[in-house]
């Protein structure tokens, strides 16, 4: 049996190279399966969705991995694949990571991550406070959204027309097929379709 080495979140962040697609659990380094294009599509679309709408009101930072999310009380640091923190939290990001929970997290499932992501970070990310949650699983073409309400996660369904209204994002809306078009929708038509330009 091979012993695991254990070390702190410090040792974590100067010993794992930038890039590294990697978590900090409960003092073990994880590292992660690489992703595939689709994931990276997906996650380069909302990116830019979410970055022109959080900057054209200045309504607080958007980042995506490999930026380290520190959950302090069940000892992790993961890397989810996008993160807004809010502007009256800004205070949580550092050079290296931030610092407690992001307002929303988007995790984008793929097959090796479908267990952590549904299941582990579910959980943890409802014990450290994260206000919204998405789930979008380009495999089955379903999306699954969940907002914090009395410390559990309440799930929220888009409207009639299949708009999905956030919780965290204050006023942000999009069409939720969006995410499972191929190809996804030019970046400049959904900013328009969104009334953003």
């Amino acid at each position: 049996m091979v012993a695991v080495k254990y070390i702190t979140y410090e040792e974590f962040l100067a010993s794992v190279p930038d890039g590294a697609h990697a978590e900090w659990v409960g003092g073990e380094v994880i590292f992660l399966s690489p992703v595939n294009t689709r994931h990276q599509r997906i996650k380069r679309f909302l990116v830019n969705l979410f970055s022109f709408y959080v900057e054209r009101d200045q309504l607080g930072e958007v980042l995506d991995a490999p930026m380290q999310m520190r959950l302090s009380k069940v000892r992790r640091g993961r890397e989810p694949d996008i993160l807004f923190v809010a502007s009256e939290r800004l205070d949580r990001i550092t050079p290296t990571y931030i610092d407690g929970p992001a307002d929303l997290v988007v995790e984008i499932v793929f097959p090796e991550s479908a267990e952590r992501d549904r299941k582990e970070k579910f959980a943890e990310y409802r014990a450290e406070g994260v206000r919204e949650y998405w789930l979008i699983d380009p495999e089955t073409k379903q999306a699954e959204f969940y907002a914090l309400y009395k410390g559990r996660y309440a799930p929220r369904l888009p409207d009639e027309a299949g708009w999905y209204h956030s919780e965290a994002l204050k006023g942000f809306s999009f069409p939720v097929e969006w995410l499972y078009q191929e190809p996804l929708p030019p970046l400049m038509e959904a900013l328009k379709t969104l009334g953003l330009v």
